[in-house]
């Protein structure tokens, strides 16, 4: 069922970006209006719900990559738009977090894309999300950090590290909070 949630994410997201001239917006409504079809008609987003939003992630990086979208411009749309659509209906923001970004790390690695921009990108998407919401960027940073470093860590070792040097070398990221996570999740 997840991996048909995958393509079918993947699908959508082409079809909505596909010679359009503002891709951000447009991967980021797709990915939204996706989220909020899945889950408009649930009261509670459970754990199966919980991986959904890992899946949708993914397939929209998948798709949005598949069609040349650059991998950390189709991360950021992704996260955004998951955030978004799971605010509109009333999810937690901290486990979408952690699920979405675990999809991203996913679909890049699977597509062979660049996993330390996409790890960096994710953040940063969070982040900005964060501020729009009124959550705290602080919190939301530090879930975004942790849920890329475990994905990648779970697919191995060399993408953990590749994510934590790209996490480390990132000047857009809160420093602090990376060398916390990343020094706690090496242990």
């Amino acid at each position: 069922m997840l991996e048909k949630l995958i393509n079918e994410t993947s699908k959508a997201i082409i079809s909505a970006i596909e010679g359009v001239d503002d891709i951000a917006t447009a991967l980021r409504n797709a990915v939204k209006n996706q989220i909020v079809g899945i889950f408009k008609n649930v009261g509670e987003i459970g754990k199966s719900g919980l991986e959904e939003i890992a899946s949708v992630a993914s397939g929209a990086i998948k798709g949005a990559v598949n069609i040349g979208t650059p991998i950390a411009e189709a991360t950021k749309g992704t996260i955004r738009g998951i955030i978004l659509g799971i605010d509109d209906i009333g999810g937690d923001f901290i486990s979408t977090v952690k699920k979405a970004t675990k999809g991203v790390i996913n679909g890049a690695s699977e597509i062979g894309g660049d996993i330390g921009v996409t790890a960096v990108a994710a953040v940063e998407g969070v982040i900005k999300a964060a501020k729009n919401l009124g959550v705290d960027t602080a919190e939301a940073a530090e879930a975004a950090i942790t849920g890329v470093i475990k994905a990648a860590d779970d697919i191995g070792t060399e993408a953990g590290t590749t994510v934590k040097k790209a996490l480390l070398g990132a000047a857009s990221l809160p420093k602090d909070i990376v060398e916390k996570i990343v020094e706690k999740k090496s242990k």
